[in-house]
C-alpha cells in the first residue's frame, strides 16, 4: 500500500527541508512539495522531524559472555530496538569455541537470530586465533554471506597479540574488509584487578580504577600505528570512551590516516563513574571501558561538534542487575560486562545533543543513521531517506517531553542506566520499509519481519 509523509521536517545528515514522503514497494518513491497518490493512506506530520530509522552498528544480542548469557535474544532486543527509533542493527558474534573456524559462528548468529528480529539486521564476524585458514575465511565470508566487518581484541580470553592483529589488518586490506577493534592495554587491565581484589579493594567503584583512560589510549595509539604499516587498512574503533584516548584519534586526523573510523556510544557522552560509587547499584554500570568522567563527556561531545568521531552506538549488551549482575556482588571483576542502550540512544542524543545545542539536525543524523551505514556498506539502501532507500523513518515530536523509566521500556532487562532522566523530544512513529512497527511506545511489527542484510563494502575500505 502506498503511504504519503505529509508536511514533516525532513533531515538527512546534510539537510533539514519541508517535504512530503511518498512510499511505494517498501521504498522511498518520491520526496517533494504537496505530493498526491491515488488510494495512499496519509500520515500527518506537521510540526514534526522526519529522521532516517537510526542504525546501530555495536549491539551484542543473546551474546555468550563467560558463564553468562545477554538477556535480550533477537526478538526482544530488536523489539526493544525499534521502540528507540532504530529500525537497522549489525550485531556483533561472541566468541566461540576455541579453535572454531570462522563459519562456527557465523552459523550460530543464522540460528538464533533468523526469523526472530523484528528490524533488519547483519552480523560482525569475530576472529579470536589466527592461521591461514583464518585468513582465508575472511574473504569467503564477505563474498557468500555479505559479512564485511570482523571484529578483535586487545583484551580478554580471545584477545589478539600484535603480530596477528598486523596480519588481520593486512588480509583485511587486501580484501576490503573492516576491522573493528576493542582498544584496551589487557596487561596492565589484569595487573591492577589482581591488585585490587588482593587488597580487598571489591566494590564497583574499582571497576574504573582497574581500567584507566590511558590503558585504551595506548591500545588506541598501537592499533592505528598496527593499520597504518599494514597499508593503511581499514580500521574502526569501537565504543571511544575517554579524553586521552580521542588524543590518539585527533593525531591520527592531524596525520590523514587514511580508512580510519571511531565510534563512541550514548553512556560516554551522557554518564560518569559516579554511579560506581554506590556499592550495590554500581553493578548496572560495569561495561567496558567502564565510564569516565564530566571532562571526558565534554570532550567527546566537541568531537562530534567538530566531526572528529564518525559515529554513536550503543554497546547493547544487557544483564540482569538482579541476576547476572549480582555475580559482582563480592568482587566487581566477577560481574559481567555490559549494559542496556539500544532503546534509550534515539531520544538520549536528541535531548543532551541536539535540544542543547551540542550537535546540528544534520550532525544528529549522520552520527546515529547515515554513518553507520556508511561505514558497514549499507549506504543508501539503510540510514538516508532519498529515493530508492528503504523506506524507514522515524516521526519524531521535538515540543514532547518525557522522564525515561525501565517501566516503558521494551528490553529483557530489568533496569535501565538512564532511570529518571528527562528528555525533551519524542519518538511518534516508526517505519521500516513502509510498515508502522511502533506508534506512541506501543510496537507493532510481528517476530521474524526483519530481514538479514548481505552488506556491502564500507567507506573505509574504498
Amino acid at each position: 500500500m502506498k503511504k504519503i509523509v505529509k508536511n514533516g521536517t525532513v533531515v538527512t545528515d546534510s539537510q533539514v527541508f519541508q517535504a512530503d514522503i511518498l512510499i511505494e514497494d517498501e521504498k522511498v518513491k518520491m520526496i517533494g512539495d504537496n505530493l498526491e497518490a491515488d488510494g495512499a493512506e496519509v500520515i500527518d506530520a506537521s510540526g514534526k522531524y522526519v529522521f532516517p530509522g537510526g542504525v546501530d552498528v555495536h549491539t551484542h544480542m543473546d551474546l555468550q559472555a563467560g558463564k553468562y548469557r545477554a538477556v535480550d535474544d533477537f526478538y526482544d532486543g530488536t523489539v526493544a530496538a525499534a521502540c528507540g527509533g532504530t529500525t537497522t542493527i549489525v550485531d556483533h558474534m561472541a566468541f566461540g569455541p576455541k579453535g572454531c573456524s570462522l563459519w562456527h559462528q557465523v552459523e550460530e548468529y543464522h540460528r538464533i537470530a533468523d526469523g526472530k528480529a523484528v528490524i533488519d539486521y547483519g552480523f560482525h564476524g569475530v576472529i579470536q586465533h589466527v592461521n591461514e585458514s583464518v585468513l582465508k575465511e575472511m574473504g569467503e565470508i564477505a563474498k557468500q554471506d555479505g559479512i564485511t566487518s570482523f571484529k578483535v581484541y586487545m583484551t580478554y580470553d580471545f584477545m589478539l597479540k600484535d603480530d596477528e592483529l598486523y596480519q588481520v589488518l593486512k588480509q583485511a586490506k587486501e580484501d576490503g574488509i573492516v576491522i573493528a577493534v576493542h582498544c584496551e592495554n589487557d596487561g596492565v587491565i589484569n595487573y591492577l584487578r589482581k591488585h585490587y581484589i588482593e587488597n580487598g579493594c571489591t566494590e564497583p567503584k574499582y571497576h574504573p580504577l582497574s581500567r584507566p583512560a590511558r590503558c585504551e589510549a595506548e591500545a588506541v595509539n598501537r592499533m592505528i600505528h598496527l593499520a597504518a604499516m599494514a597499508g593503511d587498512a581499514p580500521l574502526y574503533i569501537v565504543h571511544l570512551s575517554s579524553r586521552e584516548g580521542l588524543m590518539e584519534v585527533l593525531k591520527a586526523r592531524a596525520s590523514h590516516q587514511k580508512h580510519l573510523g571511531v565510534e563512541t556510544c550514548t553512556q560516554y557522552l551522557t554518564l560518569t563513574d559516579d554511579m560506581y560509587q554506590d556499592p550495590k547499584e554500581g553493578l548496572k554500570a560495569i561495561m567496558s571501558p567502564p565510564l569516565r568522567k564530566k571532562e571526558d563527556n565534554e570532550a567527546l561531545w566537541d568531537a562530534l561538534r567538530d566531526d572528529v568521531l564518525d559515529t554513536v552506538a550503543t554497546d547493547h549488551c544487557p544483564f540482569n542487575y538482579g541476576v547476572e549482575k549480582q555475580a559482582g556482588a563480592d568482587d566487581f571483576t566477577a560481574c559481567p560486562n555490559g549494559g542496556p542502550g539500544v532503546e534509550e540512544r534515539f531520544r538520549v542524543m536528541y535531548s543532551e545533543g541536539v535540544a542543547k545545542g551540542r550537535i546540528s539536525l544534520p550532525q544528529f543524523v549522520k552520527y546515529l543513521c547515515t554513518n553507520p551505514a556508511r561505514m558497514y556498506g549499507m549506504y543508501p539502501q539503510k540510514g538516508t531517506l532519498l529515493p530508492g532507500s528503504d523506506a524507514d523513518l522515524v516521526i519524531f515530536d521535538p515540543a514532547k517531553s518525557r522522564v525515561l523509566t525501565h517501566a516503558d521500556m521494551h528490553s529483557a532487562v530489568d533496569y535501565t542506566c538512564y532511570e529518571g532522566m528527562k528528555v525533551q523530544g519524542d519518538i511518534d512513529l516508526v517505519m521500516q520499509r513502509g510498515n508502522v512497527i511502533v506508534k506512541d511506545n506501543k510496537f507493532l511489527g510481528k517476530q521474524g519481519d526483519g530481514r538479514y542484510l548481505k552488506r556491502g563494502k564500507s567507506v573505509l575500505a574504498e
